[in-house]
Order: C-alpha cells, then structure tokens, then sequence
C-alpha cells in the first residue's frame, strides 16, 4: 500500500501563485509514475501533470504548459506542483496520485492510477 497526503491548496488572486506538495510513504519502491490530477464541481477528473518516480520526465496537459510545472524530491518521496499564472478556471480540488503500471504509457488516465490522495481545495478568484 501507498499512502499520499497533500496540502498546500488555498484561495489565490487571478495571476497568483501556489505549490502544492504530495507527500507520499509506505511501498514507495512500488511507484512508477505520481500525477496530479483535478476536479471542478460538476465536472469529471482532469489530468494536469505526471512525472516518473525514477527517471523524472515530465508530462503535462496542453492547457497547463508554460503555467504549472511538475517536480519531485525522491529523499523526500514528495511530489510537487508548482502553479504559476492562475486563472478562475484552475479553481478545483487537485489529487495526488500513485501509478504502478511500469509501461508507463496511461499516465493522463485517471482509471490507471491505483492510490489517491484526499485532494486539496484550489480556489482562484477573479
């Protein structure tokens, strides 16, 4: 089992700024990839970022690049979001989550995801 806990989500003026952090524990050992994922009210879960466990590349949705940058601390088994220029449209809650899958070829779909964090509250006013 692998357990995930976020925090760092808040309330951040339009053009702000905020990192999120996934602190992770347990069988580490069995990750491949860690993404973030997010959901608005009333609307499905979003892939926003992923990044290998091991090797560290880096994937993100086309409407997050430039904007948000995915990184990890492997000391730390701690994955981070950083979120640059938000926008009102960013407001969810964003989820941390752990991938087993070695291929490593689903990393934007949620389904392949097997632990999840409690998610943390993103909200951007205008």
């Amino acid at each position: 089992q692998v357990q995930l806990v976020e925090s760092g989500g808040g309330l951040v003026q339009t053009g702000g700024s905020l990192r999120l952090s996934c602190a992770a524990s347990g069988r580490t050992f069995s990750i491949y990839t860690m993404g973030w994922f997010r959901q608005a009210p009333g609307k499905e879960r979003e892939f926003v970022a992923a990044i290998r466990w091991s090797g560290g590349n880096t994937y993100y949705a086309d409407s997050m690049k430039g904007r948000f940058t995915i990184s990890r601390d492997n000391a730390k088994n701690t994955v981070y979001l950083q979120m640059n220029s938000l926008k009102p449209e960013d407001t969810a809650v964003y989820y941390c989550a752990a991938n087993r899958d070695v291929t490593g070829s689903h990393y934007y779909v949620a389904y392949k995801y097997d632990y999840w964090g409690q998610g943390t509250q993103v909200t951007v006013s205008s």
